[in-house]
């Protein structure tokens, strides 16, 4: 795979919206072996598909590549994409993880959508693709439960 079929080291515009986000994936240096990669996205935003209003989460991706490897700066474009995206929490937690599924086809992945209380309530949202390897040393994803204040 040469690099001019990455967005890595491109200009590369922002997506219009996660359906048209170009996801790229590179080669697994070590195949062979079981490990847990984790992406933390504390800012990620999208908008309430009824009112329009913005909503905020914390994301934790984590995964057991087999022969692929998500390329980090397109994930990151793609979830930018979700900016002016209207969808449920459900729906923009679990579509993130079924789209990396696809494209990545690890060993195992689990995604968790910690959000921003909407209405006075907080949604969090968790799916994974299987029971965890036992393997692989699967840390807490870190992020507090919401408690009010």
């Amino acid at each position: 795979m040469t690099n001019d079929t990455l967005q890595l080291g491109q200009i590369t515009p922002n997506p219009e919206s996660p359906e048209t986000a170009r996801l790229d994936r590179v080669p697994n240096p070590h195949p062979d072996t079981d490990y847990l990669a984790r992406f933390t996205v504390p800012e990620f935003t999208s908008l309430c598909p009824v009112t329009g209003q913005p909503d905020f989460a914390i994301l934790v991706i984590d995964y057991v590549p087999d022969r692929w490897l998500v390329e980090s700066k397109s994930l990151k474009l793609y979830l930018g994409a979700f900016r002016n995206h209207g969808a449920f929490h459900e729906d923009c937690t679990v579509g993130i993880g079924r789209r990396l599924v696809e494209l990545l086809a690890p060993r195992w992945l689990r995604i968790g959508g910690y959000w921003y209380p909407r209405g006075g309530i907080p949604i969090d949202v968790f799916w994974q693709t299987s029971a965890p390897l036992a393997s692989v040393w699967l840390p807490d994803q870190g992020v507090p439960p919401y408690r009010a204040r």
